[in-house]
């Protein structure tokens, strides 16, 4: 092989290695932030109610399988599996740049979904409480609406104030889950559209590179064949 192929092959080599740790990452965190599940109710309650840890999970596999497509390619200086890495890379491309689009344009639509993301949990507190009680510690919110959903009962849960053994009225949490949990969304959203901006630029360099390596094994065996 030329020195031209070897260069891009180690880059690309080098590129997905990194890639499949982030997937790697992702499948690791978002298994940790799911929830214990003990039975089939529990896990349609889940995919219900977690779709973030969901999201990290199948995402960090898709990416993971995608690197050892790319991986395969660079290292076997395979045509067929560099060509099947640029074509999957840029269809993840572009359902990132769409799910950015979509966070861009439907910004409102999206809080709301966030919204009935806490609605559900607090409808379902009786059964399960630990979706609740999830978003009250992260958030540091307490109820639905505000803290004085919880009055009817006398009592507050632990997870509604910061010292867990000393919760009362005076020590809870006085935001309600519900606006502490889209607020936190709104925030963020920024973040989360110029990352998703920054990564497709990144595979799309990935891309181009697959596409390099791939049309320089082509070319070469050509060559090699005459």
């Amino acid at each position: 092989m030329s020195c031209g192929i070897s260069m891009v092959k180690y880059i690309l080599f080098i590129f997905n290695l990194l890639c499949s740790i982030c997937g790697i990452l992702l499948i690791v965190f978002g298994a940790l932030l799911f929830s214990n599940i003990h039975n089939i109710d529990d896990f349609a309650e889940a995919l219900r109610t977690q779709q973030v840890p969901i999201t990290m999970i199948v995402l960090g596999t898709v990416i993971l399988l995608i690197s050892w497509f790319g991986c395969c390619g660079a290292i076997r200086e395979s045509y067929c599996m560099s060509m099947t890495y640029s074509v999957l890379l840029f269809v993840l491309m572009i359902g990132q740049l769409a799910l950015v689009v979509y966070m861009w344009l439907q910004k409102d639509k999206y809080l709301i979904i966030m919204g009935d993301v806490v609605e559900r949990a607090w409808e379902r507190r009786t059964r399960r409480a630990d979706y609740m009680d999830a978003i009250q510690i992260s958030m540091e919110c307490c109820g639905r609406s505000s803290f004085a959903d919880y009055t009817y009962q006398g009592y507050f849960p632990p997870s509604c104030c910061k010292d867990t053994n000393n919760c009362h009225q005076e020590t809870v949490f006085r935001r309600g889950c519900k606006q502490a949990f889209v607020e936190f969304w709104d925030r963020n959203s920024d973040i989360i559209k110029y990352t998703g901006l920054v990564i497709a630029a990144i595979e799309f360099v990935g891309f181009v590179f697959a596409c390099c390596l791939a049309n320089s094994i082509r070319n070469y065996r050509r060559r090699a064949g005459y």
